[in-house]
């Protein structure tokens, strides 16, 4: 287990939009917009996704724990916004407005200059209640990898019952 350092964090930010680029980019749309059924989430839903929480959630929230406001609640989050929002968009103009935020994210992210102090700074979550400034980053990490995780089994399970027997050595199927 590692204790969260914002200098080991950061590159993970960074190589998000490109690993859902070289992972996404070109695939025939049947890759794109399949899901595991009901209302889950395809790849296309999952980018969307991300794109709204660059726009209204990470930074927007370490901004209010970093301020000397007295209200420190955070907006909820809506996380099916992506439904409506990415309505008439192609995965690659996804892809790109992605890129582009996460990059002012993390440029404003930098240029903060965190201290050690701020990590024990506080905002008010409309679920959790009261959370630091190092669980919202540490966060933002795992969100990204769980959702690049994500992807992969959504992916997965597209080919699911054309395994065969290997069905009970790949995990990934049958989460």
């Amino acid at each position: 287990m590692k204790t969260f350092d914002l200098a080991e964090a950061i590159p993970i930010l960074e190589r998000t939009p490109g690993v859902l680029r070289a992972f996404l980019s070109g695939l025939p749309e049947s890759w794109i917009h399949s899901n595991e059924g009901d209302d889950s989430w395809s790849p296309f839903d999952i980018v969307g996704h991300l794109v709204h929480g660059e726009k209204t959630d990470w930074i927007a929230r370490l901004r209010i724990t970093l301020s000397d406001d007295l209200d420190k609640s955070f907006t909820p989050f809506d996380r099916f916004a992506m439904l409506n929002d990415s309505k008439g968009k192609t995965l690659e103009m996804l892809l790109t407005e992605f890129e582009d935020l996460r990059g002012k994210n993390i440029k404003i992210l930098k240029e903060l200059n965190i201290t050690e102090a701020d990590y024990l700074k506080t905002g008010i979550h409309p679920n959790f209640g009261e959370v630091n400034l190092k669980q919202l980053l540490s966060t933002w990490v795992v969100h990204d990898l769980g959702h690049i995780r994500q992807i992969a089994r959504v992916m997965a399970k597209q080919y699911a019952s054309e395994i065969g027997p290997w069905r009970e050595f790949l995990r990934i199927v049958n989460e």
